[in-house]
């Protein structure tokens, strides 16, 4: 397959709090029209992570976000006394532990100017830090011929 040009744009995104954050209109936006091709998603942090997931039943969204909380709870937790970093907050070295086992980009096939995601799947920032920030996401879309 050869590629036969490159489009790219930077999506920004305001977060709240630990959870995800659906963005898959914005990206859908972005490829619409474009043809065929790959697009790939970067996030420029390391406290946060992308993920496709369902996006129909929001108790998914929940199990994960509790799952998460227990594999890494906050470093003042008894559990993590092992952690050296502590310097920006209870949250951050498990965020980074979190970003760590999860995705900072994605590869999505591009067929039709229509991301080939499956019925239930949307594109989302999975934020693990306490308190709101803006983030990042490069968006970056290679057609085919």
């Amino acid at each position: 397959m050869r590629y036969s040009g490159a489009m790219q744009t930077t999506i920004t995104l305001s977060t709240r709090g630990p959870g995800l954050y659906e963005f898959t209109s914005d990206v859908e936006a972005f490829t619409r029209g474009q043809g065929n091709g790959l697009l790939m998603l970067f996030c420029q942090h390391t406290s946060c992570s992308l993920t496709i997931q369902e996006n129909a039943d929001p108790d998914v969204q929940r199990d994960l976000q509790v799952f998460f909380q227990r594999l890494a709870p906050p470093a003042d937790d008894p559990s993590m006394s092992y952690l050296v970093h502590r310097t920006e907050g209870p949250d951050d070295m498990p965020a980074h532990i979190k970003a760590a086992l999860t995705q900072t980009s994605l590869s999505i096939p591009v067929s039709g100017g229509r991301m080939a995601l499956g019925t239930w799947q949307g594109i989302y920032l999975f934020e693990h830090r306490d308190a709101p920030h803006t983030r990042r996401v490069v968006a970056h879309f290679l057609r085919s011929e």
